[in-house]
Protein backbone atom coordinates (compact mmCIF):
# COMPACT_ATOMS: atom_id res chain seq x y z
CA UNK A 1 0.00 0.00 0.00
CA UNK A 2 1.35 3.31 -0.74
CA UNK A 3 2.36 5.40 1.98
CA UNK A 4 -0.46 7.23 4.02
CA UNK A 5 -1.01 11.33 2.51
CA UNK A 6 0.81 10.33 -0.96
CA UNK A 7 -1.88 12.26 -2.51
CA UNK A 8 -0.16 12.87 -5.94
CA UNK A 9 -0.06 9.17 -6.88
CA UNK A 10 -1.83 7.90 -9.33
CA UNK A 11 -4.89 5.28 -9.12
CA UNK A 12 -3.81 1.77 -9.16
CA UNK A 13 -5.65 -1.39 -9.05
CA UNK A 14 -6.92 -0.94 -5.50
CA UNK A 15 -8.55 2.42 -6.18
CA UNK A 16 -9.96 1.10 -9.59
CA UNK A 17 -12.13 -1.73 -7.70
CA UNK A 18 -12.72 0.18 -4.76
CA UNK A 19 -14.55 3.32 -6.67
CA UNK A 20 -15.51 1.58 -9.35
CA UNK A 21 -18.81 2.58 -9.22
CA UNK A 22 -18.67 6.18 -8.84
CA UNK A 23 -15.58 6.39 -11.75
CA UNK A 24 -18.75 4.90 -13.96
CA UNK A 25 -20.08 8.81 -12.94
CA UNK A 26 -16.95 11.23 -13.15
CA UNK A 27 -14.05 9.00 -14.51
CA UNK A 28 -11.02 8.37 -13.72
CA UNK A 29 -9.87 11.85 -13.49
CA UNK A 30 -12.66 13.04 -11.18
CA UNK A 31 -11.43 10.20 -8.91
CA UNK A 32 -7.75 11.39 -8.54
CA UNK A 33 -9.39 14.94 -8.27
CA UNK A 34 -11.05 13.48 -4.83
CA UNK A 35 -7.77 11.63 -4.29
CA UNK A 36 -5.57 15.21 -4.47
CA UNK A 37 -8.57 17.19 -2.65
CA UNK A 38 -8.65 18.37 0.81
CA UNK A 39 -11.33 18.98 2.77
CA UNK A 40 -12.16 20.40 6.46
CA UNK A 41 -15.24 19.72 8.37
CA UNK A 42 -15.92 21.51 11.40
CA UNK A 43 -17.71 19.70 13.85
CA UNK A 44 -17.60 15.92 14.26
CA UNK A 45 -20.94 15.16 15.61
CA UNK A 46 -24.26 14.82 14.07
CA UNK A 47 -23.22 16.46 10.71
CA UNK A 48 -19.90 15.49 10.64
CA UNK A 49 -20.28 12.17 11.55
CA UNK A 50 -22.30 11.45 7.99
CA UNK A 51 -20.05 14.31 6.25
CA UNK A 52 -16.92 12.42 7.17
CA UNK A 53 -18.19 9.06 6.32
CA UNK A 54 -18.92 10.04 2.85
CA UNK A 55 -16.00 11.81 1.85
CA UNK A 56 -13.64 9.20 3.57
CA UNK A 57 -15.29 6.45 1.32
CA UNK A 58 -15.56 8.50 -1.63
CA UNK A 59 -11.66 8.86 -1.88
CA UNK A 60 -10.84 12.54 -0.87
CA UNK A 61 -6.92 12.24 0.29
CA UNK A 62 -7.26 14.91 3.43
CA UNK A 63 -9.83 15.09 6.24
CA UNK A 64 -8.76 18.11 8.23
CA UNK A 65 -11.47 18.26 11.12
CA UNK A 66 -12.15 19.61 14.74
CA UNK A 67 -14.01 19.43 17.26
CA UNK A 68 -13.04 20.17 21.05
CA UNK A 69 -15.97 18.04 22.55
CA UNK A 70 -16.42 14.96 24.42
CA UNK A 71 -18.66 11.72 23.33
CA UNK A 72 -21.94 12.46 25.20
CA UNK A 73 -24.63 9.44 25.67
CA UNK A 74 -27.31 11.81 25.00
CA UNK A 75 -25.09 12.47 21.62
CA UNK A 76 -25.59 8.70 20.50
CA UNK A 77 -28.89 9.01 18.54
CA UNK A 78 -27.14 11.22 15.80
CA UNK A 79 -23.58 11.50 16.51
CA UNK A 80 -23.10 7.56 14.31
CA UNK A 81 -19.14 7.79 14.50
CA UNK A 82 -19.20 7.66 18.14
CA UNK A 83 -20.36 4.49 19.73
CA UNK A 84 -21.37 3.29 23.46
CA UNK A 85 -17.73 2.77 23.97
CA UNK A 86 -16.74 6.17 23.25
CA UNK A 87 -18.37 8.39 25.57
CA UNK A 88 -16.14 10.22 27.65
CA UNK A 89 -13.54 10.31 24.55
CA UNK A 90 -12.48 13.33 22.54
CA UNK A 91 -14.76 13.30 19.41
CA UNK A 92 -11.44 13.83 17.33
CA UNK A 93 -10.09 10.59 18.46
CA UNK A 94 -13.23 8.22 18.32
CA UNK A 95 -13.37 9.56 14.54
CA UNK A 96 -10.11 9.00 13.56
CA UNK A 97 -10.62 5.04 14.65
CA UNK A 98 -13.60 4.83 12.52
CA UNK A 99 -12.59 6.57 9.57
CA UNK A 100 -9.05 4.94 9.49
CA UNK A 101 -10.81 1.84 8.99
CA UNK A 102 -13.34 2.68 6.82
CA UNK A 103 -10.65 4.60 4.22
CA UNK A 104 -7.47 2.98 5.22
CA UNK A 105 -5.35 5.26 2.51
CA UNK A 106 -7.10 8.58 3.80
CA UNK A 107 -4.74 11.02 5.26
CA UNK A 108 -6.67 12.01 8.51
CA UNK A 109 -5.90 15.71 10.33
CA UNK A 110 -7.79 15.89 13.85
CA UNK A 111 -7.96 18.77 15.64
CA UNK A 112 -8.97 19.36 19.26
CA UNK A 113 -9.57 22.68 19.57
CA UNK A 114 -12.54 25.33 19.31
CA UNK A 115 -12.63 27.28 16.09
CA UNK A 116 -11.39 31.05 16.99
CA UNK A 117 -10.52 34.33 15.48
CA UNK A 118 -6.90 32.95 16.39
CA UNK A 119 -7.47 29.73 14.49
CA UNK A 120 -9.73 29.78 11.74
CA UNK A 121 -7.45 31.03 8.96
CA UNK A 122 -5.20 28.34 9.66
CA UNK A 123 -7.52 25.85 9.59
CA UNK A 124 -9.19 26.76 6.46
CA UNK A 125 -5.75 27.23 4.88
CA UNK A 126 -4.54 25.44 1.80
CA UNK A 127 -7.83 23.14 1.90
CA UNK A 128 -10.20 23.29 -1.13
CA UNK A 129 -13.59 23.23 0.67
CA UNK A 130 -14.89 23.66 4.27
CA UNK A 131 -17.96 22.25 5.10
CA UNK A 132 -20.19 23.85 8.25
CA UNK A 133 -21.25 20.78 10.87
CA UNK A 134 -21.50 23.34 13.13
CA UNK A 135 -24.40 24.03 15.87
CA UNK A 136 -23.61 27.39 16.82
CA UNK A 137 -24.22 30.58 14.86
CA UNK A 138 -20.91 32.84 15.99
CA UNK A 139 -18.61 30.20 14.57
CA UNK A 140 -20.17 29.65 11.35
CA UNK A 141 -20.00 33.51 10.60
CA UNK A 142 -16.18 32.94 12.00
CA UNK A 143 -15.77 30.34 9.02
CA UNK A 144 -17.73 32.07 6.41
CA UNK A 145 -15.60 35.33 7.03
CA UNK A 146 -12.41 33.15 6.62
CA UNK A 147 -13.82 31.47 3.39
CA UNK A 148 -14.67 34.36 1.77
CA UNK A 149 -10.92 35.77 2.86
CA UNK A 150 -9.49 32.68 1.39
CA UNK A 151 -12.03 31.98 -1.55
CA UNK A 152 -12.65 28.78 -0.57
CA UNK A 153 -15.97 27.23 -0.99
CA UNK A 154 -18.56 26.78 2.44
CA UNK A 155 -21.06 24.18 2.65
CA UNK A 156 -23.83 24.50 5.14
CA UNK A 157 -25.97 22.77 6.89
CA UNK A 158 -28.41 22.75 9.54
CA UNK A 159 -31.02 20.34 11.40
CA UNK A 160 -34.34 21.28 13.71
CA UNK A 161 -35.91 18.58 14.84
CA UNK A 162 -37.17 16.91 10.98
CA UNK A 163 -36.49 19.34 9.30
CA UNK A 164 -33.05 20.72 7.73
CA UNK A 165 -31.42 23.09 4.75
CA UNK A 166 -28.13 23.24 3.12
CA UNK A 167 -26.78 25.44 0.78
CA UNK A 168 -22.96 25.60 -1.26
CA UNK A 169 -21.59 29.09 -0.61
CA UNK A 170 -18.86 30.17 -3.16
CA UNK A 171 -17.14 33.26 -2.28
CA UNK A 172 -17.98 35.91 -5.24
CA UNK A 173 -20.48 34.09 -7.16
CA UNK A 174 -22.58 33.54 -4.50
CA UNK A 175 -24.08 35.01 -1.38
CA UNK A 176 -22.29 33.99 1.35
CA UNK A 177 -23.93 32.73 4.96
CA UNK A 178 -23.51 36.61 6.45
CA UNK A 179 -25.69 37.44 3.37
CA UNK A 180 -28.64 34.86 4.15
CA UNK A 181 -28.28 34.52 7.60
CA UNK A 182 -27.44 38.65 8.93
CA UNK A 183 -29.68 37.76 12.47
CA UNK A 184 -28.63 35.07 15.24
CA UNK A 185 -30.99 32.69 15.75
CA UNK A 186 -31.93 32.74 20.34
CA UNK A 187 -29.82 30.07 21.61
CA UNK A 188 -31.54 26.89 22.45
CA UNK A 189 -30.75 23.31 23.10
CA UNK A 190 -32.42 22.43 19.83
CA UNK A 191 -34.34 18.91 19.04
CA UNK A 192 -32.75 16.47 16.25
CA UNK A 193 -33.55 13.18 15.15
CA UNK A 194 -30.63 11.32 13.95
CA UNK A 195 -31.88 10.41 9.92
CA UNK A 196 -31.98 14.34 10.14
CA UNK A 197 -28.80 15.03 10.40
CA UNK A 198 -28.08 12.12 8.02
CA UNK A 199 -29.57 13.37 5.25
CA UNK A 200 -28.48 16.55 5.51
CA UNK A 201 -25.05 15.85 5.69
CA UNK A 202 -25.36 13.65 3.00
CA UNK A 203 -26.19 16.11 0.77
CA UNK A 204 -23.55 18.55 1.82
CA UNK A 205 -21.09 15.65 1.20
CA UNK A 206 -22.73 15.08 -2.07
CA UNK A 207 -22.64 18.91 -2.64
CA UNK A 208 -18.43 18.71 -2.11
CA UNK A 209 -17.97 15.75 -4.36
CA UNK A 210 -19.72 17.34 -7.10
CA UNK A 211 -17.66 20.30 -6.72
CA UNK A 212 -14.38 18.49 -6.10
CA UNK A 213 -15.16 16.37 -9.52
CA UNK A 214 -17.07 19.19 -11.07
CA UNK A 215 -20.04 16.75 -12.02
CA UNK A 216 -23.40 18.01 -11.64
CA UNK A 217 -25.41 21.68 -10.26
CA UNK A 218 -24.62 22.93 -7.04
CA UNK A 219 -26.83 24.48 -5.13
CA UNK A 220 -25.06 27.79 -5.54
CA UNK A 221 -27.65 30.64 -4.97
CA UNK A 222 -30.39 28.36 -3.72
CA UNK A 223 -30.95 27.48 0.10
CA UNK A 224 -32.76 23.74 0.19
CA UNK A 225 -35.06 22.59 2.87
CA UNK A 226 -36.45 19.51 4.01
CA UNK A 227 -39.58 18.91 5.76
CA UNK A 228 -39.31 15.45 7.21
CA UNK A 229 -42.57 15.33 8.81
CA UNK A 230 -44.24 16.24 5.43
CA UNK A 231 -41.16 14.29 3.49
CA UNK A 232 -41.38 16.82 1.19
CA UNK A 233 -38.18 19.09 -0.43
CA UNK A 234 -38.24 22.53 -1.71
CA UNK A 235 -35.37 24.94 -2.97
CA UNK A 236 -35.87 29.09 -2.69
CA UNK A 237 -33.31 31.36 -4.52
CA UNK A 238 -31.04 33.70 -1.84
CA UNK A 239 -29.11 36.64 -3.33
CA UNK A 240 -26.21 38.87 -1.97
CA UNK A 241 -26.77 41.67 -0.23
CA UNK A 242 -25.13 44.67 -1.58
CA UNK A 243 -24.64 46.01 2.24
CA UNK A 244 -23.06 43.07 3.60
CA UNK A 245 -20.05 43.88 5.46
CA UNK A 246 -18.24 40.15 4.65
CA UNK A 247 -18.50 40.07 0.60
CA UNK A 248 -20.21 42.59 -0.59
CA UNK A 249 -16.13 44.28 -2.11
CA UNK A 250 -15.78 40.97 -3.80
CA UNK A 251 -16.36 39.81 -7.13
CA UNK A 252 -15.51 36.62 -9.08
CA UNK A 253 -11.94 35.75 -9.30
CA UNK A 254 -11.89 35.39 -12.85
CA UNK A 255 -14.85 38.24 -14.34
Amino acid sequence: MPPLGDLDRPLDSYDRVRYDRQIRIFSEEGQRKLKRAGVLVAGVGGLGSPVLMYLATAGVGHLRFIDHDVVDLSNLNRQVLHWDKDVGERKAVSAVKKLTQLSPRTLLEPTIDTINQGNVLSLVDGMDAVVDAMDNYATRQLLNRACVEKRIPFFHGAVHGLTGQATTIVPGETPCFNCIFPVAPPPETFPVLGSTAGLIGTVQATEVVKYLTGVGELLKGKLLFYDGEQMEFYKIDVKRSPECPVCSKIGPENP
